[in-house]
């Protein structure tokens, strides 16, 4: 072998191993990225958007901090169909409207908290948050008898301080895994498309009480769910209270 033959083999076999070196290395950055987003994973606090089961059945819930025009026409609608639902309200809302807060706790449905003015949680303090909890459940306490227990963030809107506060305050955090979308300027159609489509058992879908069309798609939603044959329940019915894990996805699993 002559020696410009020995420099083409030389050449050849530093080439294999500066590529097994960079694929070693490759691998090692793969490696601990994944190992430290398990870890930012498990650190992360997540609400419930979803529970896992085995029946079928999912819940409803309306977000009231605007307007009741159509309160007691969903109210009136949630009769027909004999289904029970979460009302979840902001503070200045239930002082407005304390008629309807009665006749929504008469009617048997399930009330939330909402916040008392309905601000981005994640800009505030830890008592801040506890105030705006007791706040709202204080009024509708005076009204119903009864304090809140579940409660949803205005805007969705949440991290570890969040969770973490509402928990110690005593509340299951409920976000939601269908969102029909009925604040936007979409149609009746598209409304229950979206919501009746792809429901899954376990699902918590997300309702206005003064969205413009909830008069003309609710009706249609409840009976499309119940046709498919899904039990429509409040979400205190559908979540687990003891011995249960969040997964990555916010689904609350029974242990």
């Amino acid at each position: 072998m002559n020696l410009a033959d020995w420099r083409d083999l030389e050449m050849k076999m530093l080439s294999r191993v500066l590529a097994v070196l960079m694929g070693l290395a490759a691998a090692i950055w793969v490696y601990q990225a994944v190992d430290v987003g398990a870890v930012v994973n498990q650190d992360r606090k997540l609400p419930i958007y979803s529970v896992e089961t085995t029946e079928k059945k999912v819940a409803i819930s309306f977000d009231a901090a605007w307007g009741d025009e159509r309160t007691i026409g969903i109210l009136d609608d949630l009769d027909k169909f004999n289904v029970k639902a979460t009302f979840f309200l902001v503070k200045f809302w239930a002082e407005k409207y304390p008629q309807d807060v009665a006749e929504i706790q008469k009617r048997g449905h399930e009330i939330g908290n909402h916040s008392a003015t309905h601000p981005d949680m994640t800009g505030l303090t830890e008592e801040k948050i506890a105030s705006e909890l007791k706040e709202t459940s204080d009024v509708i306490e005076k009204i119903t008898g009864k304090r809140t227990t579940l409660f949803r963030p205005p805007f969705g809107a949440y991290d570890n301080h969040v969770i973490q506060t509402c928990e110690k305050e005593g509340y299951k955090v409920i976000q939601w895994s269908v969102d029909s979308l009925d604040w936007k300027d979409i149609s009746t159609e598209q409304i229950v498309d979206r919501v009746t489509r792809n429901v899954k058992s376990g699902d918590i879908i997300l309702f206005h009480n003064n969205a413009e069309h909830v008069d003309e798609y609710l009706p249609l939603v409840l009976k499309s769910l119940q046709d498919q044959g899904f039990q429509i329940v409040p979400v205190g019915q559908l979540i687990h209270y003891e011995k249960y894990r969040m997964d990555p996805a916010g689904k609350q699993c029974k242990i």
